[in-house]
């Protein structure tokens, strides 16, 4: 608690008159253009991998990066979801995994949920990632059947994350854009999933040519209303 007393301290002390404008300024209101949502690991510090500035980003956090499907659980992150999209009125959702994820290790080994009955619980919604790989790479185990894992527990969760009717309906026309991406600590190195390709390639510095995983907007120019007669 003394470091988190004196870390502060020191950040009031350094802080640039560019900063205290700032947040003069945040101090109305936020107008982050996307939301982030990662796992709880304390490793994974998206303001700091980002280069981002308070106000960008609204960053949710738990375990296993997840999203639990429409109407199968009211939850925080459900909620975060609809705000940030209805209110905020975010451009993007980032649903980011990482490496050596403690929740994927839990899913390959179940038995070290054992006197966890909540987070046992709350990994039912990540089950999908261990069935696929399961039924598709069942004899990969280790290292690579956890990176398996981590990389189909992001698809599951952009999965989930369509069904939720706010986002279903931004993305529709087209306001909003979904992407999985993974983050691996040793490398320092984002992976982004490709739906075109079926999997996960480096994301590199062209935004142009990033892959995301947003369906094709329907209805991304409004109807004419007829005037009645």
């Amino acid at each position: 608690m003394e470091r988190l007393i004196q870390g502060f301290d020191r950040f009031r002390r350094e802080m640039t008159d560019d900063q205290r404008e700032l947040f003069a300024r945040l101090a109305s209101g936020q107008t982050p253009h996307t939301m982030f949502i990662t796992c709880a690991d304390s490793r994974v510090m998206p303001e700091l991998m980002f280069s981002a500035q308070p106000g960008e980003l609204f960053v949710y956090r738990n375990v296993g990066n997840i999203v639990p499907p429409y109407a199968q659980h009211v939850s925080g992150v459900v909620a975060a979801i609809e705000y940030a999209v209805t209110a905020l009125k975010v451009k993007h959702i980032v649903i980011c995994g990482h490496s050596d994820c403690g929740a994927m290790k839990a899913l390959q080994n179940p038995a070290a949920l054992k006197g966890k009955p909540s987070v046992e619980q709350w990994l039912k919604h990540a089950d999908v990632a261990r069935y696929v790989v399961a039924e598709n790479r069942p004899t990969i185990l280790g290292e690579e059947g956890l990176r398996y894992l981590t990389e189909e527990n992001v698809v599951g969760q952009l999965e989930h994350l369509r069904t939720l009717p706010a986002v279903a309906a931004a993305m529709a026309n087209g306001s909003l854009r979904i992407h999985g991406w993974i983050y691996d600590f040793a490398r320092t190195e984002i992976t982004a999933f490709d739906p075109l390709e079926g999997g996960f390639r480096p994301l590199g510095a062209d935004v142009t040519k990033a892959p995301d995983a947003t369906p094709h907007a329907r209805f991304s120019v409004r109807p004419t209303v007829a005037s009645a007669a």
